[in-house]
């Protein structure tokens, strides 16, 4: 998958992405990043790409002509060209499984200052994300968020293929608890059940977990699958007996 972002600042989203997971899946070949200086759209010596807002105010926006340019050198680029900005379509798991399963990949375009102008909104890009309600000085913290979150749903991208269909959010709850060695520190043990060895048991203990942790932490998201109806007989009895309160009515899926 490629994937190209246009930025002021490519060595940002070049260096992070040849860390870790990133680096190793651009060895691999599984994902392509290449970033784009929104700068190389400028038409003067001091490659000046925002100015000041029509109708006054504080702040600098991002011009149209360099932007449009920018972007416009890269005529291979992927699509969609998505703009990060606070407006947009709220990213999620489920928006990244979207993007792992474009076949060309896609485009992230960085706002930066006050925001862009509105014309490249209305007449550049394809559509807009934000990766959440706060501000941040620029998209390109938003866009590696995008990045690593669709790359880790790519085939080869993770070194156990199970990893990505077994995180949180990857079945709309929260992962359940995790432990490592060794079985007791400082007076807290492992749950027996991990240690048992009994693989069917880990599972529904695993199930019940995530459940259960979801309930307490974020039962925003229990409420929308017990909306949709994809919680299951069992699942819709562990919860009431953690102490959710299951709707009247609410069938399991």
């Amino acid at each position: 998958m490629r994937i190209d972002v246009f930025t002021i600042f490519p060595e940002v989203i070049t260096a992070y992405c040849a860390a870790s997971i990133l680096g190793r899946a651009q060895g691999s070949g599984a994902v392509e990043v290449r970033a784009h200086d929104l700068r190389g759209g400028a038409d003067d010596a001091r490659r000046t790409v925002d100015d000041s807002p029509f109708g006054g105010g504080p702040g600098m926006v991002l011009m149209a002509e360099p932007v449009f340019r920018a972007v416009e050198q890269v005529p291979d680029m992927p699509h969609p060209l998505l703009l990060l900005a606070p407006g947009g379509r709220r990213f999620d798991q489920a928006v990244a499984a979207e993007l792992a399963g474009l076949p060309g990949g896609f485009s992230l375009l960085c706002g930066r200052y006050e925001g862009v102008d509105q014309r490249i909104a209305d007449h550049l890009v394809d559509g807009e994300l934000s990766v959440g309600d706060y501000v941040l000085a620029g998209g390109e913290l938003g866009a590696l968020v995008v990045i690593e979150t669709v790359a880790r749903l790519l085939p080869k991208v993770l070194g156990n293929e199970d990893s990505a269909l077994d995180e949180s959010f990857s079945d709309g709850l929260l992962e359940y608890p995790q432990y490592t060695r060794p079985a007791e520190f400082r007076g807290w043990e492992v749950p027996d059940v991990l240690r048992s060895g009994d693989h069917g048991a880990v599972a529904a203990w695993r199930r019940a977990m995530a459940l259960r942790r979801t309930a307490d932490l974020r039962p925003d998201l229990v409420d929308h699958l017990v909306a949709a109806g994809v919680l299951s007989e069992g699942d819709m009895r562990d919860l009431a007996e953690h102490g959710y309160d299951v709707p009247s009515g609410a069938a399991p899926g």
